[in-house]
């Protein structure tokens, strides 16, 4: 029990956990179900089967038309929403706290009596097909693509979450009536909700609705997967700009050492105070857009700057990034810039707690990845006991030139790079 958020937890005899967090001064609740099962558990031949089946769940159950679902959310001013990632698939739904069993009963139907209508299924392949184009035509998503595929070489979560056209185009009923009995089942999903509410009263709307689900089999974890790092130069003379992403692999989720890798990644490239941005953008003027993103997973995990620039500039701008990473490596950050970067994380991380869409997901992250509930003051503690020695060991446990990934994607007249570049 955390000592300043209303936190409670029940597990259904199917093995569904419901969490809830009152927030008794909203007058709304946000409500999620989660799937513990994302894009990274999908077989190569059903790669997108995730993504497209998050999407049929908004086209009809046994009792309401699509149109149905979308009318009931309009008259209740409801917001309807739902994402698949390589680990999750989440529907969710905020209304007015007096709006929920209505908002509650159109959730519950949508996850449970979908009926992937064959008409439906081809409509929506086309919108997915479409989806994907979207994507392959914008360079920002397709160097990302291109990078993990490469960097988790031959595993599933180097594969896209929206599959391929290929595999979108093949995709059909059976396999999704499959998909969804294999993994929408009590022991693989959260039922998470903060606003409005009384835990108790709110466990029984759920387990009126979610009772009847099988408890299901636990799903297979899979294996974790070997970074591989790959050099790939692509080159599309299309587009103006040379796309760059570098990256290496990183500590998983629940990593002892997380708030470490988070003020690294902060002081790299968190934002605008960070130094890459301050020397590439501010002092270089050699890109528009520069930063450090961290992807963390439950069993491994990578950390990423991504650059735009042109492609005279792209291996100054590259010769840059090292530099940053020999920098972090070799000298302990000023005390200054510590505090800089500590204060932005605990920012960054209590402004996400301000909504009950981001507390919701708060909960079911933590149940996921942890089985337990931090409180802010727990987190806050954490990260100001962070020093510069820690920030500097993991430097030098994450940039090693043998590890690092590099993906260029653009008007790469001449451009070339061997790994003795990436010195750091």
């Amino acid at each position: 029990m955390t000592t300043e958020r209303n936190i409670r937890r029940t597990v259904l005899p199917n093995g569904l956990i419901v969490l809830t967090e009152r927030m008794e001064h909203l007058r709304s609740i946000a409500m999620g179900v989660w799937i513990k099962s994302g894009s990274r558990c999908e077989a190569a031949e059903v790669n997108g089967i995730s993504h497209f089946v998050e999407h049929m769940l908004f086209k009809g159950t046994r009792s309401r038309s699509a149109q149905q679902i979308a009318r009931e959310m309009d008259s209740i001013g409801g917001n309807l929403d739902a994402f698949t990632s390589k680990e999750t698939i989440c529907f969710n739904v905020k209304s007015l706290a007096d709006h929920a069993p209505l908002a509650l009963d159109v959730l519950a139907d949508m996850v449970l009596n979908p009926v992937f209508a064959p008409p439906e299924i081809e409509r929506e392949r086309g919108v997915i097909l479409e989806e994907i184009k979207t994507d392959e035509d914008n360079p920002d998503v397709l160097v990302h693509e291109l990078f993990l595929q490469g960097f988790w070489k031959g595993h599933p979560l180097g594969k896209p979450i929206l599959g391929t056209t290929e595999t979108v185009k093949r995709l059909g009923q059976q396999q999704f009536l499959e998909y969804h009995s294999g993994s929408f089942h009590g022991g693989n999903m959260i039922f998470s909700a903060a606003g409005h509410l009384d835990h108790d009263h709110f466990v029984a709307a759920v387990t009126d609705k979610f009772s009847a689900l099988s408890a299901g089999a636990a799903v297979a974890e899979e294996q974790a997967p070997e970074p591989s790092a790959r050099i790939l130069l692509r080159h599309k003379k299309a587009l103006e700009q040379v796309q760059i992403c570098l990256g290496v692999p990183s500590p998983p989720i629940t990593d002892e050492n997380r708030y470490a890798t988070l003020i690294l990644n902060t002081v790299l490239g968190g934002g605008m105070s960070s130094r890459l941005f301050q020397t590439v953008r501010e002092e270089r003027g050699l890109a528009y857009s520069i930063y450090s993103d961290l992807s963390p997973y439950r069993d491994t995990g990578n950390l990423c700057v991504f650059a735009g620039t042109s492609t005279g500039k792209a291996l100054e701008v590259v010769d840059l990034i090292l530099a940053e990473f020999r920098s972090l490596k070799n000298e302990p950050i000023a005390a200054e810039e510590l505090d800089r970067a500590r204060n932005q994380v605990k920012g960054n991380i209590l402004l996400g707690l301000e909504s009950s869409n981001s507390r919701m997901a708060n909960l079911a992250r933590q149940e996921m990845y942890f089985q337990r509930f931090f409180s802010a003051e727990e987190i806050i503690a954490r990260i100001d006991a962070v020093n510069a020695g820690e920030v500097q060991a993991m430097a030098r446990a994450l940039f090693h030139p043998e590890k690092i990934a590099v993906t260029l994607l653009g008007r790469l007249d001449g451009v070339k790079l061997g790994r003795g570049r990436l010195e750091c």
